[in-house]
């Protein structure tokens, strides 16, 4: 297709919401600093408003910038040989992005836009980013110690493949500010993942502190680890430029095969949550977990998540583990917020929050959405274990 047919093509479909086009703009300079191409394309994209008005196929709660650009890496995934490709480092592309970009971008988008309609409409950015375990490990180190419960489940609520259960059967490096390394998790596994973290502040255990009695993962869509379809959507949710991630989303694929983490679809997940807890066993500490999930909830729906969470904690014992952004955090109004780290937007740093009835919040950490670097902010005071 040329790119006057490709532009006569896109003049047909409608403009979109000008909130989309400030939207995408924002992503650009707060979300993927990293990533020049993600960056240049989300501008290409707010510079011509009939491929952005392809937003209307996506529910609202997934109307986001990164399910466009995942749908946009799928598609340039299965056409390696499109021009597009050229500019994706993940498919081998060396390609700067050029003037030549959102020329290319229409026509790409105009040839393929029926498949990419249909993906917009039907699938959800996804959790893959076991990178995030590198907190998830330390803080259920610092909950168990703090808590005296060594035993614990943890529910991941909103899991995607469910990886993030895998928390125990990975390998950590922890890289301090003075140059000390930790390596900590499974060690003993060489084909294991490991994350790398850089980390401010009171280096974690290598020492696990904590067992995983249970676990059990639930989302809206789950995926699943053994469907090919669901193992590429996964990589295409990930950013281009970084075949680090790549390599380490494959491994943990590998292994989620292996394990066969428990994971369950569900329109209710809280539900799903408390007949869980109905079948724990005695003395086992429950732990609901969520990372980048209030994100796509609506401010009332994340406000009737909040009131049922905190139900649970009172009534049944939840400690209740989040990992969101700032603005998604529900830091509570009257504590003081911890100082965000240097050169960490409020758009990208994720803040890391304990909660249990009885207890203030505690601040545990601020990280890297991907959990890249890690500042540290809970204390390391130890305490027996109990349960």
């Amino acid at each position: 297709m040329t790119s006057s047919s490709a532009a006569a093509a896109l003049d047909r479909i409608p403009s979109p919401r000008s909130d989309w086009v400030v939207l995408f703009l924002r992503f650009a300079a707060e979300d993927c600093p990293e990533d020049p191409l993600y960056q240049a394309l989300c501008r290409a994209l707010a510079a011509q408003p009939a491929m952005l008005a392809l937003m209307d196929e996506a529910p609202p709660e997934q109307a986001r910038p990164n399910l466009y650009l995942a749908a946009l890496h799928a598609l340039v995934m299965a056409s390696p040989q499109s021009e597009l490709a050229g500019y994706f480092p993940s498919l081998g592309g060396r390609r700067l992005p050029d003037a030549a970009l959102s020329i290319v971008l229409a026509g790409f988008v105009a040839e393929h836009e029926a498949a990419l309609r249909a993906l917009l409409r039907q699938r959800a950015t996804q959790t893959n980013e076991i990178g995030r375990c590198a907190l998830l490990w330390p803080a259920l180190q610092h909950m168990a110690r703090a808590g005296g419960r060594r035993r614990l489940a943890l529910f991941d609520f909103g899991c995607s493949a469910g990886l993030n259960l895998g928390v125990d059967a990975y390998r950590y490096r922890y890289l301090g500010e003075d140059g000390r390394v930790v390596e900590a998790g499974a060690l003993a596994d060489l084909a294991a993942p490991q994350i790398s973290c850089r980390w401010q502040g009171a280096l974690p255990r290598a020492e696990a502190g904590f067992e995983l009695v249970q676990r059990q993962g639930v989302d809206l869509s789950p995926l699943h680890a053994a469907e090919p379809d669901d193992a590429r959507w996964l990589l295409a949710c990930l950013w281009p430029h970084d075949h680090e991630r790549r390599e380490r989303l494959q491994s943990a694929l590998a292994l989620a095969r292996r394990r066969a983490w428990p994971v369950r679809a569900a329109a209710d997940g809280l539900a799903l949550l408390e007949v869980w807890l109905d079948g724990l066993p005695p003395g086992v500490q429950p732990v609901l977990f969520h990372s980048w999930v209030l994100y796509y909830f609506q401010a009332a729906d994340r406000h009737r998540h909040r009131q049922r969470v905190e139900q649970l904690m009172a009534q049944r014992g939840l400690w209740w583990l989040s990992a969101e952004s700032l603005s998604d955090s529900d830091w509570p109004a009257a504590a003081v917020l911890p100082p965000r780290p240097e050169g960490v937007s409020a758009g990208s740093a994720t803040l890391w929050q304990w909660r249990r009835a009885g207890h203030e919040s505690q601040a545990l950490a601020w990280s890297h959405p991907h959990g890249r670097f890690a500042h540290w902010l809970a204390s390391t005071g130890s305490s027996g274990y109990g349960g």
